[in-house]
């Protein structure tokens, strides 16, 4: 058999009963040997991949629906659709899966969909057809009987459908539905709702192109009025006929394409309002009414796209300053409703839809709506922007930067948006929210292409930062003008939180356009000014801001902050919270916890030169006492710059091996027992040997000295900024003249944190240049974890503090010394 290529896109069945499209391509049918059976093979065709290859399988049930589509079940929850541009190649694959399955290519479904036990089958077989009652007014109760037996299996429901297909009988039914409401006979009108009903659950498109042809479809509807349930009938009809009112906005010459939007939306108003809520059990039984739907749709929308002279009526009108607002406003919502439309086509479609819309000038023709006073249409306009901006922010992007070197700011489409934002009405801010987040995918650069010739990023935010940021942070540079906010309104507040969350935004992704903004404008200044702010969720938003600065840690920001002391708004905020536990005070805290953790150096000076005094009694977190502990190790090295000197010199030299060498001197090291050390004998590593001592340890001595004179005081003091609240205990090295050297423990008061003889103090006896001149060739030893180690760097003392914040249990030891 010879295969037969046809041009078809594919669709699968969605969770929620709609039509996803799988792409398109060139259906094939032919023998498959991985799948042993005549196949249904569809290849792209835009790059030949295989979209489907499904295996004609002797007892599935196929469907051939409204001449150009066959669709069928591969799994309990897995439908799937061929929607052929041809019905010629449609009737083509459809004679393949019939002379597969042995039945005759006339049928619209091959297959019933569940089996029956073989007392029904057995039955079936007995009757090959079904015998409807005539129809008449007398026998109605039988119909509605025999339609609802008929439901629960699918043998009878494929029966019942051939009969009514073949006998015309539905058009019958209707005439008896002319005859009861002329007699008012309430009984009959009720059992016509049922057999209705019952029709529709049938789930066959040949009955539903009866159903919905122009001479039923409104009596159908007049049929489902009669719910027994209701005391009352409903009047579907008198809405659709006075209520419902068709706009042409632009006169539609194509009668059929006129006649397929009023079809579409009675089916969707049915669907919709008419039919009752459908069961768990009955809702498959409406597969075929939403597929029905999904493809008018895709017909409409490509037969629009195909009318030139409509298009071109529509953007001419909407963009000429003649015609009226109503015109305008309808015209808008025809524009709205057919972009909803278009999110029915498949990818490449969609494309060439956005693409001819472009094309027809509707980003222009939306710059003239925005512009309009009237809320609704401007409502209408954000929906069509936003289906533009989701589709292809690129696009936007490029028309705006090629507007603004034809127009002033003002009337740029992007600050007719921001406008908008600033200015919604709405107390909720519903709009505003909308255009924010669409702002944000216009400005976020994972979305901004890069090509040989120019960067989208670096073109469009030069672009956004010179023309439009101006707009966005006028109404919170107008409302930070003194220490508090001038408007504290709730409204306001929201406003400008949403305001803050964009800059965040920026703050994150923009790199140096937001910072030379921000620096320049002194924005965050402005923006802590919030911070006072009786509405809490602003405050925190104003918070949120900076602590993504620091954040950064960023030397130009954070000269910037320290320059215009931009803590002190934060810490009367936290003095202010005073000791409730809120968000405020957890948020403030773990910024300065950053900072800590960090070890941000020009921050810790910075707080703790100017706020100490404020935040020394707070004592329920270690934090600022952290930081205080931060900037004296810090001012320690900076009071003794030959110190520091020294430090590089053993790190860079003295104490730089060759990677072999340092693992024999560590192996040599773990392999020496303490007790079988010789005395007189120093643990040194080879490698110190080779240095003399003497020309650094000088400094190192006079230091030591300045150091005694302030150790009792010091101590005093430190007892009281315990830190951690864990002790750090540590070995005492103290060298006499004597040769014998032992490690003996100090007791853990003698040890608190910057203490002399801790990690924390650079000059201390356990530095390797703390040795009295007197000794020589001696190194100290320092634990760590439970491992001794032949050299510690005062430098990495910070980092051993780190680790000991990060553990549950008091650390090890850190520094071993030789006490004689």
């Amino acid at each position: 058999m010879t295969d037969t290529r046809r041009r078809v896109k594919v669709y699968t069945l969605n969770e929620d009963r709609q039509w996803d499209d799988r792409g398109t391509g060139h259906v094939s049918s032919g023998y498959v040997e991985r799948l042993k059976g005549m196949s249904l093979l569809v290849r792209a065709e835009s790059d030949g991949s295989l979209l489907l290859e499904s295996k004609i399988n002797p007892n599935t049930a196929y469907q051939k629906q409204q001449d150009t589509l066959i669709v069928w079940s591969e799994a309990e929850n897995y439908d799937l659709a061929l929607s052929f541009q041809e019905k010629a190649g449609c009737d083509e694959i459809w004679e393949k899966i019939c002379q597969v399955q042995g039945k005759d290519p006339s049928v619209d479904i091959t297959q019933d969909l569940v089996d029956e036990s073989e007392e029904e089958r057995f039955d079936d077989m007995s009757s090959p057809g079904l015998e409807l009652p005539s129809c008449e007014l007398s026998r109605l109760e039988e119909i509605a009987e025999l339609v609802a037996s008929s439901l629960p299996s699918p043998l009878r429901r494929e029966k019942l459908a051939l009969a009514l297909e073949n006998e015309g009988y539905i058009k019958k039914l209707l005439e008896l539905f002319h005859v009861c409401e002329d007699l008012e006979n309430i009984e009959g009108l009720h059992h016509l709702y049922e057999i209705i009903k019952g029709i529709f659950l049938l789930n066959r498109t040949a009955l539903f192109e009866v159903m919905f042809s122009e001479e039923c479809i409104m009596d159908v509807i007049g049929c489902l009025e009669y719910d027994p349930a209701l005391s009352q009938p409903r009047k579907h009809r008198e809405f659709l006929t006075k209520t419902a009112k068709f706009k042409e906005v632009i006169p539609i010459s194509d009668p059929e394409l006129k006649q397929k939007i009023h079809q579409t939306y009675r089916v969707q108003y049915i669907q919709d309002m008419v039919l009752p809520t459908p069961s768990v059990f009955e809702e498959n039984m409406l597969s075929t009414l939403h597929s029905f739907i999904f493809f008018n749709k895709v017909e409409i929308v490509g037969m629009l796209q195909e009318d030139e002279k409509f298009l071109t009526d529509l953007f001419a009108q909407l963009t000429d300053e003649a015609t009226d607002e109503e015109k305008r406003q309808e015209l808008v919502n025809f524009l709205k409703e057919f972009c909803a439309f278009s999110q029915t086509l498949q990818p490449q479609n969609r494309d060439a839809f956005f693409k001819t819309l472009s094309n027809m000038g509707i980003l222009p023709a939306l710059e003239v709506i925005l512009g309009m006073d009237d809320t609704q249409v401007r409502s209408a306009a954000t929906d069509i922007f936003s289906y533009l901006v989701e589709y292809n922010p690129s696009m936007v992007r490029e028309f705006v930067m090629q507007e603004a070197q034809q127009n002033d700011d003002d009337i740029l489409l992007i600050n007719l948006i921001i406008e908008h934002m600033i200015c919604d009405t709405d107390p909720e801010l519903g709009g505003a929210v909308q255009l924010m987040g669409l702002l944000r995918t216009l400005v976020d650069p994972e979305n901004m292409l890069a090509t040989a010739n120019k960067t989208e990023k670096t073109e469009f935010l030069g672009f956004f930062y010179k023309h439009c940021m101006h707009v966005l942070t006028a109404p919170l540079l107008a409302n930070t003008t003194e220490d508090k906010p001038s408007k504290d309104d709730f409204q306001t507040a929201q406003l400008l939180a949403l305001v803050l969350e964009l800059l965040t935004f920026c703050v994150e992704h923009h790199t140096y356009h937001i910072k030379n903004y921000i620096i320049n404008k002194d924005i965050l200044r402005r923006v802590l000014v919030l911070m006072a702010s009786k509405h809490a969720f602003l405050a925190l938003c104003a918070l949120r801001f900076k602590r993504k600065i620091i954040g950064l840690k960023d030397e130009f920001y954070n000269r910037y902050i320290m320059k215009s002391f931009l803590f002190e708004p934060v810490v009367k905020a936290f003095l202010n919270n005073g000791s409730r536990y809120n968000l405020m005070n957890s948020a403030i805290i773990e910024m300065f916890e950053f900072i800590r953790v960090e070890d941000i150096k020009s921050l810790t000076a910075h707080v703790i030169e100017n706020y100490w005094k404020a935040l020394e009694d707070v004592d329920y977190v270690q934090t600022f006492k952290g930081l205080k502990l931060r900037f004296e190790q810090q001012r320690e090295r900076q009071d003794n710059p030959k110190l520091d000197s020294m430090r590089s010199i053993l790190r860079n030299h003295r104490y730089r091996r060759d990677a072999r060498t340092l693992e024999d001197e560590e192996e040599m090291w773990f392999n020496t027992d303490e007790d079988d050390m010789e005395d007189g004998e120093p643990v040194v590593s080879p490698s110190d040997k080779t240095k003399n001592d003497d020309d650094i340890m000088d400094p190192i001595s006079k230091f030591m000295e300045r150091k005694k004179l302030k150790e009792s005081e010091e101590k005093e003091v430190l007892l009281k900024t315990n830190l951690s609240g864990r002790q750090s205990p540590s070995f005492k090295l103290s060298l006499s003249s004597g040769t014998k050297t032992n490690l003996t423990s100090q007791s853990p008061a003698a040890n608190l944190p910057g203490s002399p003889g801790s990690p924390g103090s650079p000059g201390s006896p356990g530095s390797p240049g703390s040795v009295p001149k007197s000794t020589s060739q001696t190194a100290a030893i320092t634990t760590k974890g439970g491992l001794v180690g032949l050299v510690d760097y005062p430098d990495d003392d910070e980092d051993d503090d780190e680790d000991e914040d990060k553990e549950e249990t008091p650390p090890l030891s850190k520094k071993a010394k030789f006490e004689s």
